[in-house]
């Protein structure tokens, strides 16, 4: 990798960092406010403000919040004074396990409909008009419609969750939920990697093997696949972060209790601590999977093999034959 990939992870955490703090400062009021309710007064307000360390300038509050997480500690959340890491560790399992089964679902549909989407038939045009058609649909309406099918026409499921803090998540909590997470997800994927398809099949080699009779499945694995992984496996992370993100209003709408519904109801108290530290662990999740993807790419890029071949200074004996 190059020396700007390397430092582009840690950039990139830099920059998430200063825009989630800008967006927690935006937010009207803060925790102090929302705790006392309006039953201190201005003296009492000031003094509870300065205990949580409000009363300080913005910057350096940054400062000391960026060195706090580099030391691994979140902090404290300012409405029920416990540490953000033992909330988030409460929540974690059950929001990767959803998360996980969302991603499961989401990569193998995305991939199907991304190829189908980019074959020249009227399958492939059916395809490509749906998935951008359910790539734009509000996640909401979604949960909304799988909830109306499933738990209600169909009985199959329950309509919400009802996980309780620190649960055990059961597969019947888990596939409305994580459908409304893989649906859309599925087909906003699709739709990016469709270019990258439509470009692969364009390819000399491919279009060959297409005239030879090759078989589509095998077109798809050796010829087209190599080409594919990368474009791929960065979609993959994208999404990947994005089901972490889309949590929030999936478990609230559901009554799942994970990171998302403790994000839900720390934005709306205003717990910055722990607002914070959910959209980083998010963040993280995101540029994570793109460092993979970067990884990937460089070792599997046939084009990028190609040019490392070429490149190799050539001994007398090459240069002879040539």
């Amino acid at each position: 990798m190059t020396p700007w990939a390397l430092l582009r992870a840690p950039l990139l955490l830099v920059g998430v960092s200063v825009v989630v703090f800008a967006a927690t400062e935006a937010l009207p009021g803060d925790a102090v406010a929302a705790r006392t309710a309006g039953r201190a007064d201005a003296a009492q307000l000031t003094e509870l403000r300065a205990r949580s360390g409000l009363d300080q300038p913005a910057w350096q509050r940054y400062l000391g919040w960026v060195a706090d997480l580099v030391r691994g500690d979140a902090g404290v959340s300012l409405l029920s004074d416990r540490p953000v890491a033992e909330l988030i560790g409460q929540r974690l399992p059950a929001t990767a396990a959803l998360a996980g089964a969302a991603l499961v679902l989401t990569v193998p549909v995305m991939l199907t409909l991304a190829w189908l989407a980019a074959t020249a038939s009227p399958l492939g045009r059916a395809v490509s008009t749906a998935v951008t058609v359910v790539a734009a649909v509000p996640q909401v309406v979604v949960a909304a419609g799988l909830t109306a099918l499933l738990a209600g026409g169909l009985a199959l499921v329950p309509p919400v969750s009802l996980l309780p803090v620190g649960g055990v998540p059961t597969v019947e909590v888990l596939v409305l939920p994580a459908l409304a997470l893989a649906v859309p997800s599925a087909a906003w994927g699709a739709v990016l990697l469709r270019g990258a398809v439509l470009d692969t099949l364009a390819r000399p080699h491919v279009r060959d093997a297409e005239l030879r009779g090759v078989p589509p499945w095998r077109i798809a694995v050796t010829e087209a696949g190599p080409f594919l992984l990368a474009p791929a496996a960065r979609i993959t992370a994208v999404v990947a972060g994005g089901l972490v993100a889309a949590t929030a209003l999936v478990e609230t709408l559901f009554g799942y209790a994970g990171l998302g519904e403790l994000l839900t109801g720390a934005v709306a108290n205003r717990d910055t601590p722990v607002v914070q530290a959910v959209a980083m662990l998010a963040a993280v999740v995101v540029v994570a999977g793109l460092s993979f993807a970067d990884l990937v790419a460089a070792s599997t890029d046939p084009r990028s093999a190609d040019r490392r071949r070429r490149s190799r200074p050539r001994g007398p004996i090459a240069g002879a034959v040539r």
